[in-house]
């Protein structure tokens, strides 16, 4: 079973928005799940950067 998503509010410049609708729609994916998908991109990527850099 997967885990219940929580909702969250946040304000977007309109530019993004539409950009974003766009990325979605071409990758035929909802506004949310597109959203989800970059922001967990960008975690682990973040997550590895911070992590090599404590390493070093």
């Amino acid at each position: 079973m997967k885990p219940k998503k929580s909702k969250v509010s946040i304000t977007l410049d309109p530019d993004i928005i539409e950009k974003i609708t766009e990325m979605a729609d071409n990758d035929d994916r909802s506004f949310s799940q597109y959203i989800n998908m970059v922001l967990k991109e960008y975690i682990s990527k973040r997550t590895d950067i911070d992590t090599n850099t404590k390493n070093n």
